[in-house]
């Protein structure tokens, strides 16, 4: 244990440095005397989050970060700097920030002590059906799902933050998407993590001819250092700073995307666009060695499953085995393993499938969940069918987060589904489309692009939302606001999220050392442990003598955290996604 504790040290020394947080978080209000404070707490740790007094907003890209800071400090509140934010993000980060996708946000509001969770998520058209991406013989047709006008899901994200401003905001709409506008028409340098990442996508983005307009010169996709100027998105924004949602949905935006899908074969229709709603929903809370969980119901997966995952844990002396110790990763590892297993067959849109909720994040099921773990080996995925949770009933994404002086606190994790989503701009938006009816399952046990397997529960139907595991949440100490986090990262936002409370609540990390710790992945099937490459070898060597299958990734996720203690906010961004 101890070696695993030096290697980790000198592993996370070499790979994350200091530096990358000093550029992670927006500052507040933040005077020479706080920036002292900092630098003092600094010595104490090898990694240390930013500082403010008054507020704080957390997000995956600098520009947008700034946006919403100055939200904050011309008095906004942090609903405002979220929704500004938001709009932002689709500007400056093209392949997750969006317009044409969806998402999960988080509301807790100081005055009533209430926390609320805003449901956005995409819905299929109406003309989609059950068994619409299987071929004559009856498998699955990958691409369909998943490139191109037939792979969109009606977007939520407009709708979603028109509702967050109508019940939370106290800033004019206009004044919010003003910066939005202003970055998209005057153009932003496209960075060196922008240009890789159109470059990786360069055949599949080339595709498409809208695309190529806005993000191609000379037939390569834009340069670093290049400007990036999206007249047709500064367009469909100006439409929505002046119309509202409505112009998206019924106007002149709507009649845009309509013609496009019409003239490539898509599904979505006018009346798609019209019947969308986001809708409010009761978030689903669970407790932790006395700290409360509280995050975003189905059709989420995320919520339900971390506090699974936490019941399951909180039977273990974590604190004693060690942060990334073998024994502490190894009942991890059986926990995500059995949550899975159960998302396969329980975990689907609330409106269409009855999902056992209370039963899933009960206690007492947990217990016998655990009767199944075994301290001195591994259980293999194959010997673990999906539980019996009812008779327990009393049922590329980006992510950001704010929290500001009045108390309010506002989580946010919102998605195309892959990076660019579909690939496809509707002509004379600017707006990417998301490819979000991947998320649906297209057949029972055929996996999706993250590996995921599902069945009746996640099928597709007309105005179903499909299932997703984004996991915005919020941590309560003694009733108040405490944690705030999320992110992005498919199938692994869930145990990214479990890797942060587990370091923060069980080994006492603060949330820098929290978010840059090495991360492991498990979901039922395949049958393996995603790993990154900072894991000590000889704690892989005693997880793979218990019988864990491992396999080296690349990094997990990204997490955009803030927490508040004593007199100020500490916050820290991902230092495994640049620009942050």
């Amino acid at each position: 244990m101890i070696a695993n504790r030096i290697a980790n040290r000198i592993a996370n020394r070499i790979i994350a440095p200091l530096a990358a947080f000093l550029a992670v978080a927006a500052l507040l209000l933040c005077h020479d005397a706080a920036a002292q404070e900092s630098a003092v707490l600094s010595r104490k740790d090898v990694f240390h989050p930013v500082f403010a007094r008054n507020g704080m907003v957390v997000s995956q890209e600098a520009k947008a970060s700034r946006v919403g800071r100055e939200i904050l400090k011309s008095g906004g509140n942090a609903v405002d700097a979220a929704i500004a934010m938001g709009f932002a993000l689709a500007v400056t980060l093209p392949r997750a920030g969006n317009l044409g996708g969806g998402g999960f946000m988080l509301v807790h509001m100081a005055s009533t002590g209430k926390t609320v969770a805003l449901d956005y998520r995409e819905t299929a058209p109406m003309a989609a059906t059950e068994n619409m991406y299987l071929d004559p013989d009856g498998r699955v047709k990958k691409k369909a799902s998943r490139y191109g006008y037939r792979a969109v899901g009606v977007p939520g994200t407009v709708a979603g933050l028109a509702l967050a401003h109508s019940k939370f905001g106290s800033l004019p709409w206009a004044h919010l998407i003003a910066p939005a506008i202003a970055l998209a028409r005057d153009g932003v340098s496209v960075t060196r993590y922008m240009a890789e990442g159109l470059e990786r996508q360069k055949k599949s983005l080339g595709a498409w001819e809208s695309t190529r307009a806005v993000f191609f010169q000379n037939g390569d996709p834009i340069k670093a250092g290049e400007t990036l100027r999206q007249k047709d998105l500064a367009w469909s924004l100006d439409q929505i700073s002046r119309h509202g949602a409505d112009a998206f949905y019924r106007g002149q935006i709507a009649k845009r995307i309509v013609q496009a899908m019409k003239a490539n074969d898509g599904l979505l229709t006018a009346g798609d666009l019209e019947a969308y709603k986001a809708v409010m929903r009761e978030p689903v809370r669970g407790t932790y060695r006395g700290i409360e969980i509280v995050s975003m119901p189905p059709p989420s997966s995320g919520g339900v499953h971390l506090i699974q995952m936490l019941n399951i844990l909180e039977a273990y002396d974590l604190r004693k085995m060690g942060p990334q110790s073998a024994a502490g990763l190894h009942v991890m590892i059986e926990a995500m393993r059995r949550a899975f297993a159960d998302r396969s067959q329980h975990l689907g849109d609330p409106d269409f499938w009855e999902v056992p909720v209370k039963g899933l994040t009960s206690k007492r099921y947990a217990a016998d969940l655990r009767k199944s773990i075994d301290p001195t080996k591994v259980t293999r995925s194959e010997d673990i069918r999906p539980g019996a949770p009812a008779p327990y009933e009393s049922p590329d994404t980006t992510h950001f987060t704010v929290m500001d002086r009045f108390g309010n606190v506002v989580t946010n994790t919102y998605t195309l589904n892959f990076s660019y989503g579909s690939r496809v701009i509707a002509d004379g938006t600017g707006i990417f489309l998301n490819n979000e009816m991947d998320d649906f399952s297209a057949k029972p046990g055929v996996p999706n692009a993250f590996g995921l397997v599902g069945g009746a529960a996640n099928a597709i139907s007309p105005k179903k939302r499909p299932l997703s595991s984004m996991t915005p949440l919020i941590a309560f100490k003694a009733g108040a606001p405490w944690l705030a986090t999320g992110g992005p990262g498919g199938s692994r936002i869930i145990t990214n999220m479990l890797h942060l409370l587990v370091n923060v609540i069980d080994h006492d990390m603060n949330i820098a050392e929290a978010t840059a710790a090495a991360r492991i992945h498990h979901q039922w099937l395949p049958d393996q442990v995603r790993i990154e490459k900072r894991i000590g070898v000889d704690t892989r060597v005693l997880l793979e003598n218990l019988g864990h299958r491992l396999k080296e990734g690349r990094a997990m996720g990204s997490t955009q955290s803030i927490m508040r203690m004593g007199e100020g906010f500490y916050g820290a961004a991902d230092p495994r996604r640049p620009g942050a």
